[in-house]
């Protein structure tokens, strides 16, 4: 895994506030918001954004995660599944495309 360094990068709490920009950060609730932290930062973060939610999270609540998110990108699927050793078929968005990829070639 790429990132099985990142208990040495904890320096950093969380991940940047500014990929949260439409909600009230006096009020997030980082686990509440767990889903959507994930999520935004496979979409917009940094790679200390990535050390902060491995931390933040742990290994293997971050891989469960990404396999339950509904929707990512082509690019964003194939990152996730090469840096987190995660195989497409086993992700919600991989299997929702496929299935809406079927239908529209039925």
């Amino acid at each position: 895994m790429f990132f099985k360094n990142y208990k040495q990068h904890n320096q950093k709490k969380y991940p940047r506030e500014s990929l949260f920009w439409e909600y009230d950060m006096k009020k997030f609730d980082w686990n509440d918001m767990k889903n959507i932290v994930i999520q935004r930062t496979i979409e917009r973060g940094r790679i200390e954004d990535f050390y902060a939610i491995l931390n933040l999270y742990g290994i293997n609540s971050v891989k469960e995660t990404i396999r339950q998110i509904p929707y990512l990108n082509s690019k964003d699927l194939s990152f996730v599944c090469t840096v987190f050793d995660l195989n497409k078929e086993e992700l919600k968005c991989f299997i929702k495309k496929q299935s809406t990829n079927q239908h529209w070639n039925s």
